[in-house]
């Protein structure tokens, strides 16, 4: 009987033993877990950045890929202009060398007349040619070849002739020649489908290149295209809704995530945010574009000579349909190469000024155009200045109409989402409250969470078990130990919830911590960010106070035959 019970002693001390051991072998389990979830949290967070760099890859190598397709486009096109149009260009070069020539008679006649009919050989449609060979046949006093080539360049582009000779005459000081070209020119015009090259003619009236009398009937012409055009039903939506699409073409397309970081990753209102910024960013942009065409002086062309010579040029190399549809091509690759390679801007900057690339457009939208896109549509900085005097009350109740939208659309509540909370705030103010929230929001996770931390179905059923089979082993040393075991493992369980606890209010203390700054983070920037927002708003009053000043009688300068007035801004 005693050696039994010593052989049961023993056998005890044997499993409680191994139950010591397998409580540490847990412990050690335990403390692995935790690793492996320090580690798979570490991991995450690692993951995040790695999406966000190989995102920002992805952009940066389309950007790259996309500059790059322009680059080469942009050449493919100037060769295929060059390669269609390239004769053309030729005859181009001669227009102003054949004047030139002739002023300094170092050409003899025979020499113009034979360049002149070669031009007409190499280019049998262009309208230019013949008007060249007419130039031609007028300096050498041929009345009749004139005639006939005068006829043939009407034939082929009456419009772009007509302002041709008008300039021409201009040039030669042949007043009455100079009157009636224009006349003629003002004659075939319809106000509501104007060619492209009018800007010509304006620029001439702007910068003082016509004579009085051609100054007062254009003005005439022009102010009874306006009137016709301010009859029509609607003029006054119309001009506003043109003016807002020009005013809207200069809105910045930046990104402002790495200066609102914490806003950008947190506040689903981030890309309205970010637009509100960009288009209140709208005002500088356009008063910044106006200043540069009204401040300082206008350096004029030292004689009515070079500054006909200089229309003349950009009459018959800027204007001509047939390359249009190039032009249309080479303009958004230029702007791609702008943009980096972003095309997506560029296609909207592309689209905002595309009227400027129309082949025909309303008085209005050619003033619109002039004073917007002078890189399409080929003006000077006079033209400018009386393009934006002439449309000033339309530009001002455009202005109007785009800052209440810009106003409109920025978003007055902000949604900031931490985790699985949500907060709303309009200027950061109810910090304390959303603190609080937020705070109370994470004990009820606490509470939650450690509520979840009790012993299991399963081991409740171990500890059931495990007394059964202690009372059933009471002469069975297996059923026993059995037993024994089951109880211990449940024990060690119940013991291992305390570390558990601790644990998660630990995680949940470092966790109210952080999101609390955060918090506090996103609420500063979101300060900053309304800060910003009403410094780029106040540009719209001085936008608004230039174009005030502005008025179409100061922005008209005087005739080359009387003493050249210089115009400084108005503001």
């Amino acid at each position: 009987m005693s050696t039994e019970r010593i052989i049961q002693v023993a056998d005890l001390s044997l499993i409680l033993g191994s139950l010591r051991s397998l409580q540490g072998d847990i412990g050690t389990v335990s403390g692995q877990v935790d690793t492996v979830s320090r580690d798979l949290s570490q991991t995450r967070s690692e993951l995040s950045r790695l999406e966000q760099a190989f995102a920002d890859f992805v952009e940066a190598d389309l950007k790259a890929k996309e500059l790059s397709l322009a680059e080469t486009r942009q050449v493919k096109i100037r060769q295929e202009i060059d390669n269609r149009f390239g004769q053309n260009a030729v005859v181009r070069r001669q227009a102003t060398g054949i004047l030139q020539a002739s002023d300094i008679q170092l050409v003899r006649r025979e020499t113009l007349r034979g360049v002149t009919e070669e031009l007409m050989l190499s280019t049998p449609r262009y309208w230019l040619a013949p008007a060249l060979v007419a130039l031609g046949a007028w300096l050498d006093d041929n009345r009749d070849l004139a005639q006939r080539a005068l006829a043939e360049a009407i034939r082929r582009d009456d419009e772009k002739t007509s302002l041709f000779f008008a300039l021409i005459a201009r040039r030669a000081s042949r007043t009455e020649a100079h009157r009636t070209w224009l006349d003629r020119y003002f004659g075939l015009q319809n106000p509501y489908q104007l060619d492209r090259q009018t800007v010509v003619m304006i620029d001439a009236l702007a910068n003082g290149v016509f004579n009085a009398d051609a100054t007062q009937m254009c003005s005439k012409r022009i102010a009874a295209w306006i009137d016709e055009l301010s009859e029509q039903a609607g003029f006054a939506e119309a001009q506003r809704s043109q003016w807002s699409r020009a005013l809207l073409s200069k809105t910045p397309k930046l990104n402002h995530a790495q200066r609102y970081s914490h806003l950008a990753k947190l506040s689903p209102d981030w890309a309205a945010l970010d637009s509100a910024l960009n288009g209140l960013a709208m005002h500088e942009a356009v008063l910044q574009h106006f200043q540069a065409i009204f401040e300082g002086q206008i350096k004029p062309a030292s004689s009515v000579l070079i500054a006909v010579d200089d229309l003349l040029a950009k009459l018959v190399t800027r204007f001509d349909d047939e390359e249009l549809p190039l032009r249309r091509q080479e303009e958004l690759c230029r702007l791609i190469i702008e943009e980096d390679g972003d095309k997506r801007t560029a296609q909207q900057r592309y689209e905002l000024q595309s009227k400027s690339l129309d082949e025909q457009v309303d008085f209005t939208q050619l003033l619109t155009n002039a004073a917007m896109h002078p890189e399409t549509s080929h003006v000077t900085r006079a033209t400018q200045r009386f393009a934006i005097a002439h449309s000033r009350d339309w530009v001002l109740d455009a202005h109007a109409d785009v800052t209440a939208k810009a106003r409109q659309n920025v978003p007055q509540k902000i949604t900031i989402n931490l985790e699985d909370w949500s907060g709303e705030t309009s200027d950061g103010s109810n910090e304390s409250e959303l603190l609080t929230a937020l705070a109370g929001h994470l004990r009820q996770r606490e509470e939650a969470a450690l509520a979840e931390v009790k012993l299991g179905l399963k081991h409740w059923a171990a500890i059931v078990l495990g007394v059964v089979m202690v009372f059933m082993g009471l002469g069975n040393m297996v059923l026993l130990a059995m037993g024994l075991a089951a109880l211990a493992w449940a024990f060690v369980s119940y013991r291992q919830l305390d570390k558990i606890r601790a644990k998660i209010r630990a995680d949940f203390a470092r966790l109210q911590e952080q999101s609390a700054q955060v918090l506090r983070a996103s609420l500063a920037e979101l300060v900053e960010l309304r800060r910003d927002a009403a410094q780029r708003d106040a540009f719209a009053g001085q936008l608004t106070a230039l174009l005030q000043a502005i008025s179409p009688e100061q922005h008209l300068l005087s005739a080359h035959d009387n003493v050249r007035r210089v115009i400084t801004a108005a503001a």
